[in-house]
This record gives C-alpha cells, structure tokens and sequence, in this order.
C-alpha cells in the first residue's frame, strides 16, 4: 500500500512540474513581452530556463532535504537520458542534420561541461588524501560562472546571427502565447506553485518507491526521476523531429544539458554541498561518453553532418543497457 501511495505522489508530482513549467514559461514570455523585452531575450532565457525547470526544482529540493543523490542523479541521469535517449530516439524519427555550428560551437561547449563535472566530482582520483567526492560551494560557484559566461556569449552570437539575418523566426509564437497582464500574472504564479508542490511530490515519492524497493535513492534518481524532469525537453525534440527542425532538436538538448551542469547543479551546490555517494564513476563517465559519442557520431564517415538512423538505434541500445546495467548493479 506504501509503494502504491509513494508511486501516486511520484506522478502527480510529474503532472504538476510538467504543467507548472508550461503555465510558468507562458506566464513570463507574456509578462516580459508587455514590459518590452526583446523576443531574442525571452527565448534564451525565459523558454530555455522553463523546459529545465523541473530538473532544477527537483534538484534543488534533493539539495535542501539534503538528498545528494536525487541532487546529482537526476542531473546526470537526464543528461544521458537527453543525448542517448532523446537525440537517438528522435534520429530514428528523421536523421538529424546538424549544422557547423552543432559541430564546430555547441557540442563541444556541451563536452566541455559535462567533463567539467567530471573533474570537479573526481576528488579521490586528484587527491590522494581524499576520502570523498563531492561538490563544494566553491566548486559550484564555478560552474555558475561558467553558466554567465556561457549565456553571455550566447547573447551576443544570438544577436550577431539576427543582425546577418535580419530576422526574429520566434514573434509569432510568443505573440500567440501573449495574454491580459493580470492573467499572465496569474499564470505564472500558478505554474511556480505547481513547479514548487510538484518537485516536494516527486522527490518524497521517489526516495518513498526507492525505500520500498529496497534500492537507493541513486538509482531512482538516474532512471525514472531523470526522465519524467526530461518531458519538456523530450516533447520539443520529438515534435522538432515531426517538422524537420533539427536545429530546436539538437539545441534543445544541447541547451539542456548545459543548463542542467553547470546552472543546477552549481546552485544547488550553493544550498547544501553535494557528496556523490550513489552515483558512481561509471555514471559520469557514460554521461562523458554519451556527449562525446553525439559529436563523434557527426562526423563519421560522410561530408555532412549528420546522425543517421542507424546511428540513432545505437544510442537507443545504449541507453537501454545502461538502465539493464543500473537495475542489475545498483
């Protein structure tokens, strides 16, 4: 009967950050756009933060409860989910095309954060004197410095591409998504109290289904947490696929990863330091292989840059094995 209570908990608590974040990111394009923000500036900011807003609330709840695990393991375990998951289920739709951007900018600022992790998480291989891994606040306002120099940088690339293009592909969508002040208001409250309610439920219930399966709060972090906070990101990739939009695909997850590293996990970091006890060195380094077999796999074999279908079912079944593997050691 507990399990049950804990499972019913895990999945309202979905429903709610799922739509929170929808009505939240709604809510706050509508707001900023009557105040006259730029519609370049509410897409990289407000729409990218919305569809990670459940890794972060969920995050940083392990963080207050002091929940390392569902902390760190909801983090990595999206990320790899994002990659092998998302990017190979969605190059099984329609391979992706990616552009020279993808391959010579945005996958290796994406290896590049998520080696980071790695290096800031590998404390008893750097140290022979450590007895633990963890991550420090110092270490945490790292990756939120590198986070400010990442968006700066998109800013002003952004901008740059607008100004060659003279072009804003965006206004019609956040126009149709334009309400009254006091109903956007309105929304974005509501979708901030969902997001906030909805991340309390989700983590009591996955550390609740762990305790009643007799597993840790690792495991449920890296599997079934990761992926339902993976919804919106998974969602917009697969409706991209649907259009042949390889570019919101591809920096979809891109963009999510990145905010997942080096925003979450660097603020969460700030609340309470996180010791990696469940998560593992093998967990990290399949999050490192995984981005790294995404920008080898761009450039294998052929003049363009592409993932193939066949491509595509390889990191489906390595995202496959990876669970089979969790499920068996973990």
């Amino acid at each position: 009967m507990e399990l049950i209570t804990d499972i019913a908990l895990f999945l309202v608590g979905l429903v709610l950050i799922v739509k929170g974040a929808d009505w939240l990111t709604d809510g706050a394009a509508s707001i900023a756009r009557r105040f006259g923000i730029p519609t370049l500036v509410i897409g990289l900011t407000i729409v990218a933060i919305g569809t990670s807003a459940p890794e972060f609330v969920v995050s940083m709840l392990g963080a207050i409860h002091k929940s390392p695990d569902i902390a760190i393991g909801n983090v990595v375990g999206s990320n790899i989910f994002n990659i092998l998951g998302m990017m190979g289920a969605t190059a099984l739709i329609s391979p992706i095309l990616l552009t020279r951007g993808n391959v010579m900018r945005d996958l290796p600022i994406m290896n590049l954060a998520v080696g980071a992790l790695f290096v800031m998480l590998a404390d008893t291989i750097l140290d022979e004197e450590a007895t633990l891994n963890y991550l420090s606040r110092a270490e945490g306002l790292i990756l939120l410095c590198f986070f400010t120099i990442y968006m700066y940088y998109t800013f002003w690339l952004a901008k740059k591409e607008k100004k060659k293009k003279n072009a804003n592909d965006n206004d019609n969508e956040i126009k149709d998504k334009q309400h009254n002040l006091w109903f956007s208001v309105l929304i974005f409250l509501v979708g901030l109290g969902c997001l906030i309610e909805g991340g309390e439920l989700m983590v009591d219930g996955a550390s609740g289904i762990a305790r009643s399966l007799g597993v840790s709060d690792a495991i449920i972090a890296l599997t079934i947490v990761s992926i339902g906070t993976s919804a919106p990101e998974l969602a917009t990739s697969i409706a991209a696929a649907r259009k042949g939009d390889n570019a919101m695909a591809v920096g979809n997850v891109v963009g999510s990863v990145v905010f997942n590293t080096l925003l979450i996990l660097g603020a969460s970091s700030l609340v309470y330091p996180l010791p990696m006890k469940g998560i593992t060195y093998i967990d990290l380094s399949v999050e490192m292989g995984a981005a790294l077999l995404f920008w080898l796999f761009s450039y294998i074999g052929r003049k363009r840059f592409i993932i193939t279908r066949l491509e595509g079912a390889i990191m489906v079944l390595l995202q496959i094995g990876y669970y089979v593997w969790l499920v068996i050691n973990k």
